[in-house]
């Protein structure tokens, strides 16, 4: 695969503030573990294989379990993911959807068992930020593993 255009270089200030954003959402109300889970599956919906490598990589340097990151295309059959888990993959998958009457309120009130207010709000941004670096490196072509040296993913020891 052949990048098309380096949108970084393009759209410096752009990118700046998104990543910020991106950088903001590391200390929003959602653990780690589950941004982590977030950023995988959006990515798997997206097709984005840059994404998905950083952020398989990523959970794996913050201790995700290796059969866990495997059985997210199949996380509803899995026996493997907390309530939770599962309430926050569910959202990300109807806001990557976004199916065509909008969020069920089925849907919303069984995720908003698992998160507060301002937690369904951050999980939320953290949804809506993959999904746009999905649609820039997809919509670009960015090469999968080409960021790891600048992001420290190469600890990951994933080849």
């Amino acid at each position: 695969m052949t990048q098309r255009i380096n949108y970084v270089q393009q759209s410096p200030e752009l990118f700046k503030k998104f990543f910020e954003l991106s950088n903001l959402l590391k200390d929003s109300t959602i653990e780690e573990s589950i941004r982590d889970l977030v950023s995988i599956r959006a990515s798997q919906l997206n097709g984005c294989g840059f994404c998905l490598d950083m952020h398989v990589k990523e959970a794996r340097l913050h201790g995700e379990r290796e059969l866990r990151v495997h059985h997210l295309a199949t996380w509803r059959e899995s026996t493997l993911f907390a309530p939770r888990e599962r309430a926050a993959l569910a959202w990300t998958e109807v806001l990557t959807r976004l199916p065509e009457h909008g969020v069920p309120d089925e849907l919303y009130e069984r995720v908003r068992t698992q998160f507060s207010e301002k937690e369904l709000s951050d999980l939320t941004f953290e949804v809506m930020a993959i999904n746009g670096w999905n649609r820039a490196n997809v919509a670009f072509k960015t090469v999968p593993g080409s960021s790891d040296k600048a992001f420290g993913l190469d600890k990951a020891n994933l080849v």
